[in-house]
């Protein structure tokens, strides 16, 4: 507590807060801590949650030295306030001191098609206007990327069944195990009534490497381990190629998982890795080695074979590995598009909408990863803003709803 509070002390109050405009949803970060200090934690809490509904969790797993932190005027002399900290300090309280109440209904259904942040965060905002929400989720608890893509040690799962709770209180109808697309379309939902469908299913289709050795009972896609990383029996030395945020977070889970020779490869050199800097530093703690400027040529049941990219004459080796995890990014499912007219993915497999969630079939909305590709929470957040908006002004255009007797 003492640590929280001697960071928030430091803050400047900066006329205009560079952390808030560095912030993708805006946090008033400034008035938060100003409220904070004089007290006044509960009118924190409510602005930074009704700024952002899952402000609890993006305390926790924002990349805040690109974001807030990164912005605070206090880097260029000494050291930035602490806001991802302070920020899940005050979220928690207010969590545990908010009751959450069924609004009155406002008479206009809205199903959310996936259950990760972009469609957590929408639910939220919605029911609390009064919007009837159906949440359809594949699999058996809500969450998406946040339940089955982050690690427990990097998030504690009890928050996201507390947020369940606190949507059921909001009188969100959550029904789990079901694929939308196939068996029950977009078609179905709109002849039942909703008045607005929004698809926010994230990417969940692992991007190949194409080279021989990817079918082998040795290799193994990191977004599939990271759903049930106690499944999987990958001995003791294993090699994660990719250099993401997610192959981080899958080389730190085999390492807390019995593996004591882990290693991430990659064809490029740290400074071109695509993952944080905190996330290497993390990795590297925890004892994660890092091959790189190692391209992988093919993968077998002993390990790696692979051509170096540093040198004037590129040298090919041998890396061994009981297990290999591939981890360079995923795409979205198509199951939904597929099979519902109106609908496209683009060149690059995601499913287009505009900037504001708008898709090319009327009625139909969506935001998240599965538009941008994989994102932060807090990116997913921001944009589920902004289709929220759209969402009311499509829905304030249709016609009266006359009351079925």
């Amino acid at each position: 507590m003492q640590h929280i509070i001697n960071s928030a002390q430091t803050c400047l109050d900066c006329k205009k807060p560079r952390c808030q405009t560095g912030c993708p949803v805006g946090t008033p970060i400034a008035e938060m801590i100003r409220l904070f200090l004089s007290g006044d934690i509960k009118e924190a809490g409510e602005k930074v949650f009704e700024n952002n509904p899952l402000s609890i969790i993006c305390s926790l797993v924002c990349p805040h030295e690109k974001h807030c932190e990164g912005h605070c005027i206090l880097n260029k002399k000494s050291v930035p306030v602490n806001v991802g900290g302070i920020e899940n300090y005050i979220s928690t309280y207010y969590m545990n001191y908010r009751e959450f109440e069924k609004p009155t209904p406002n008479g206009r259904n809205l199903a959310i098609i996936g259950s990760g942040p972009a469609g957590i965060s929408l639910a939220m905002m919605m029911a609390m206007k009064g919007y009837h929400v159906t949440i359809y989720e594949g699999n058996e608890q809500i969450g998406g990327v946040l339940r089955y893509g982050i690690p427990d040690f990097r998030l504690d799962k009890t928050i996201l069944d507390k947020i369940e709770v606190n949507l059921k209180k909001l009188g969100v109808k959550i029904r789990k195990n079901i694929m939308i697309g196939k068996h029950i379309t977009l078609d179905d939902m709109q002849r039942d009534g909703f008045d607005a469908i929004f698809i926010g299913t994230g990417v969940w289709a692992p991007k190949k490497l194409g080279i021989k050795g990817e079918s082998l009972g040795n290799v193994h896609f990191a977004i599939d381990y990271l759903k049930t990383p106690k499944a999987y029996e990958l001995g003791k030395k294993v090699v994660v190629i990719g250099a993401g945020n997610v192959a981080m977070d899958v080389a730190r889970t085999v390492i807390r998982n019995g593996a004591n020779d882990v290693s991430i490869m990659y064809r490029k050199g740290e400074e071109d890795m695509p993952a944080e800097k905190i996330e290497k530093d993390h990795a590297k703690i925890d004892g994660v080695k890092f091959k790189l400027h190692s391209l992988p040529l093919e993968l077998t049941e002993k390990g790696i074979r692979y051509i170096t990219t540093n040198q004037e004459v590129n040298e090919e080796c041998f890396e061994e590995a009981d297990s290999i995890l591939v981890a360079i990014s995923q795409t979205a499912r198509d199951l939904i598009v597929k099979n519902n007219t109106g609908l496209s993915l683009g060149e690059n497999g995601l499913l287009q909408s505009d900037e504001n969630g708008i898709t090319a079939r009327k009625g139909v909305f969506a935001s998240g990863d599965v538009v941008t590709g994989a994102r932060t929470v807090v990116e997913a957040v921001a944009f589920s803003k902004r289709v929220a908006i759209s969402i009311e002004e499509f829905i304030s255009n249709l016609p009266p709803k006359t009351v079925a007797i």
